[in-house]
């Protein structure tokens, strides 16, 4: 039968009707455009679909709460969180599009944009967190340094425990053509500086970087190699290493398996020490500015709900936190085991817990915010051990953080959190230059001012000095 106009004219009309009805009762009912607004700050996304990279440990944690959690949604965000193999396999694939930013090592931005490794000139304008690594001995190493420092022979021994007990393990292991194997993630790692940092301060040489020797190990007392975290405990446990640093949840593992001793963590080698941070290419950033905002935003809100705490003081989403995070396409971890550092306590043995609420800082003490001083740090250990081969003068230093340190999409993603009132202006560094005051909070007392870095170099014994 042939359609009758007056029937397809009256169909039409309903059709537009409803259309006109369903978008305006959809839209303030959501309050949420493909820009991600939420109080009318529209943010005109360049891209909305998303792949960020990530390592299997628990710093990786913003990313996925920002994920589970909702709020890279609340910005019109859809975003797939990736585990990554490595860290050379995570960069690169940032480097090449194939990720549009990830969970990077706080070195790695640095070296790249300064040609270390891959040269790529990469950005980050967040810090994921504070903290969170610890180096651990095998059992038969700690055994050694018991017998060195009888102090050690106690089930809850004085902490911090420096490398001097260590040292002379590592004289007789030379004296017999031997040297000790210890582990850390990546060249431009954190850990890989820690690591340096804790043995140096007990006379134990590291190692130097030259252009012959790519894994550093000229005048080495110790041998230091890369192994990815999630395959550490295994290794120690196979004799490969007789040590490590990595993160969690990799050294509260060795201690639930028996196979190893953490001696120290990252917060006591350095008070509240910068770990990870969240990057991406400059070229992606020029690129899509409005998406780098709304990343940032979100990604400030995860580490607002991880630090969270109740009237006491207690952490009150970290369990939830744990869980997640112990899932097969995160960490992959026991729960368990995630949960001891997670919710502020962490094992050195079975018979030693201790509450630790600052082993893992996301939030408090503007932890998110990219300080150039700490990137100043990361710069003097990459000098200090040779990476970077000739000396520079201070301005460099500066002049390189400021290429890859982004404070102001940092503090523009802020002020549009406060302005929708989900962020408390306090929690937010206004007026700072970007340099933290000067520190002695490491392990040797040695004092740090990121204003000064050719100052910092030369207070040190061991490593370029200039």
């Amino acid at each position: 039968m042939p359609d009758c106009p007056h029937l397809s004219a009256t169909r039409h009309f309903w059709l537009v009707a409803l259309f006109i009805v369903v978008t305006s009762l959809w839209l303030p009912a959501s309050g949420l455009t493909q820009d991600g607004a939420q109080n009318g700050r529209l943010l005109d996304l360049e891209k909305d679909e998303l792949k960020l990279g990530f390592i299997k440990l628990t710093d990786c944690a913003p990313l996925v709460i920002a994920k589970e959690k909702g709020f890279f949604e609340a910005e019109g965000l859809q975003v797939k969180v990736i585990a990554q193999p490595n860290w050379k396999t995570l960069l690169d694939n940032v480097i090449s599009g194939e990720l549009d930013g990830a969970h990077m090592l706080s070195g790695q931005p640095l070296a790249a944009t300064i040609g270390i490794g891959t040269k790529a000139h990469v950005v980050t304008a967040y810090t994921m967190d504070l903290n969170g690594n610890a180096i651990t001995v095998s059992n038969s190493i700690w055994e050694r340094m018991q017998e060195s420092d009888p102090a050690l022979f106690s089930s809850t021994p004085k902490h911090p425990i420096s490398a001097q007990a260590l040292k002379p393990v590592v004289d007789e292991m030379l004296s017999d053509g031997a040297k000790l194997q210890m582990g850390m993630v990546f060249p431009v790692s954190t850990h890989n500086y820690e690591l340096r940092y804790w043995l140096a301060a007990a006379g134990i040489h590291p190692g130097m970087y030259t252009a012959t020797d790519i894994g550093g190990r000229t005048d080495a007392d110790v041998e230091l190699s890369v192994t990815p975290p999630p395959m550490m405990p295994a290794t120690l446990e196979a004799g490969n290493l007789q040590g490590y640093c990595v993160g969690e949840p990799w050294n509260q593992q060795a201690v639930a398996k028996g196979i190893g001793v953490p001696v120290v963590t990252n917060y006591d080698i350095w008070k509240n020490k910068p770990e990870k941070v969240f990057g991406v290419t400059k070229e992606w950033a020029d690129y899509h500015p409005q998406t780098h905002l709304a990343v940032v935003k979100a990604l400030i809100r995860a580490g607002q709900w991880l630090d969270e705490t109740d009237s006491k003081g207690k952490l009150v989403n970290r369990e939830e936190a744990a869980r997640l995070l112990s899932r097969s396409d995160y960490v992959g971890a026991d729960y368990d085991v995630i949960k001891n550092s997670m919710t502020g306590y962490f094992y050195f043995q079975r018979t030693d817990k201790r509450a630790m609420p600052a082993f893992n800082v996301f939030f408090k003490h503007h932890a998110t915010y990219p300080w150039y001083s700490d990137g100043v740090w990361f710069l003097t250990q990459m000098r200090r051990w040779g990476q970077i081969a000739e000396p520079q003068p201070a301005e460099w230093y500066h002049e390189v953080v400021r290429k890859v340190y982004q404070p102001q999409v940092y503090l523009e993603a802020a002020q549009m959190l406060v302005d929708e009132g989900l962020l408390d202006p306090r929690d937010v560094p206004w007026d700072t230059d970007g340099y933290k005051p000067a520190t002695s909070d490491f392990i040797d007392g040695v004092q740090y001012d990121g204003r000064q870095p050719i100052e910092y170099l030369k207070s040190h014994k061991i490593g370029n000095r200039e």
